[in-house]
Formats: structure tokens, C-alpha cells, sequence
């Protein structure tokens, strides 16, 4: 596989974005997995990066393979078993960097799993469209508020700037998610969008 190459023509590793997520907490202080994913979920960040148990350790073991992390110390803490504390090298300070460059240059197709449902809504009847579609709406009131709050939390403790770039990123994602979804609702009670292929709508 040919990886992207920097301005220098240094080879640039695809790193997934819980990769990413890793290196970044990491280049804050030194940290065992365990604690980079309760700091994972504390910052949020479980929102927006998928994060298991399992793929959390992967992240790690591919990481420290490929020399972008070192494991530093093993600590134990009483009644629990050891854990490898990890430091981001130089190499992965410059992957991650190159790799955020990528990110934020250019839109990544990301095939979002609703946009794909609404482009079959015609395999079920209006009535249950509308039904299932107003569930998501409630859905998404209660995650917005939540997402609401965290912002409020954020500012409180006087986060501020580049710490909540991210959330505010979600807010908006969640808002025009639940106006375009409530938008759909009236416009399939009313008719206006139709079950014919050759309707406008």
C-alpha cells in the first residue's frame, strides 16, 4: 500500500481517527490505555471516535509497532493488574500531524449509515416512515440535549477555543439533523414528498 507522503516526501500512515485520538492525549502526557479512554469519554470524544475496549488495545499495539508510541513504565495500582504507560515518539507527533493536515484539507467521503436510509424510504410505507421518523426526532432532542450540556460543562470550567472546536462541530451536525428530520416528517404528511419514482419532492 502507497501511503500519502509529506512536504519532504516522508511517507504519511493512514491512521484511523481513534488512532488519532490516541496521539493526541498522548502528546498531552504520558498515559496507559485505561486512562486515555476514561479521558476519551470525560472529553467527549467517544462521540465522535468509535472506541470498544478491543480496538482501543489494537490502536495501542499498532501505534507502539509502527514506532509512533513507546511504552515508557508498567504501574500497578492495588488490586489491579499492571498497566504499560506510553509516550508518543517524535515520528508519531510528525504522523499525526501530517495526518490532521489531511483531514482538515480536504472533505473524506464518509457514507453516513441515515443518508443511505433515506435513499431507500420507498421499501416502507409512509405511515411507519413518518412513525420511525418522528421516534428519531425524540432521539435526537434528548442527544442534543446532552451534547447541549456537555457545552455547558465546557464553559463553565473555562474550556474554551481549540477545547471545544469539536463539540460545538457536533451541536451543529445534531441540529440541522433533527430540523431536516422534522422537515421530512411534514413534508411526508403532507405529500409532498411521495412514493412514485418520478415525483419531485
Amino acid at each position: 500500500m502507497d501511503f500519502p507522503t509529506d512536504e519532504e516526501g516522508r511517507p504519511v500512515r493512514a491512521l484511523t481517527t481513534l488512532a488519532l485520538a490516541v496521539l493526541r492525549l498522548l502528546d498531552e502526557r504520558d498515559q496507559h490505555p485505561y486512562e486515555v479512554r476514561q479521558r476519551m469519554k470525560d472529553e467527549g470524544l467517544d462521540r465522535i471516535v468509535k472506541v470498544t475496549h478491543g480496538a482501543l488495545y489494537h490502536a495501542f499495539e499498532g501505534l507502539a509497532k509502527s514506532g509512533l508510541i513507546r511504552p515508557v513504565e508498567t504501574v500497578r495500582d492495588s488490586g489491579r493488574p499492571e498497566r504499560t504507560v506510553y509516550a508518543i515518539t517524535e515520528e508519531g507527533r510528525r504522523v499525526a500531524r501530517e495526518r490532521l493536515r489531511e483531514l482538515l484539507g480536504a472533505p473524506v467521503p464518509e457514507y453516513p449509515v441515515y443518508c443511505a436510509a433515506l435513499a431507500f424510504l420507498s421499501l416502507l410505507p409512509p405511515e411507519e416512515v413518518v412513525a420511525r421518523l418522528e421516534r428519531r426526532v425524540v432521539l435526537l432532542e434528548s442527544e442534543l440535549a446532552g451534547v447541549e450540556a456537555g457545552y455547558a460543562a465546557l464553559v463553565e470550567q473555562g474550556v474554551a477555543g481549540v477545547g471545544v472546536v469539536e463539540v460545538r462541530h457536533v451541536r451543529a451536525h445534531v441540529r440541522t439533523d433533527l430540523e431536516l428530520t422534522r422537515e421530512l416528517v411534514e413534508d411526508v404528511r403532507s405529500g409532498r414528498v411521495t412514493w412514485t419514482a418520478d415525483a419531485e419532492g
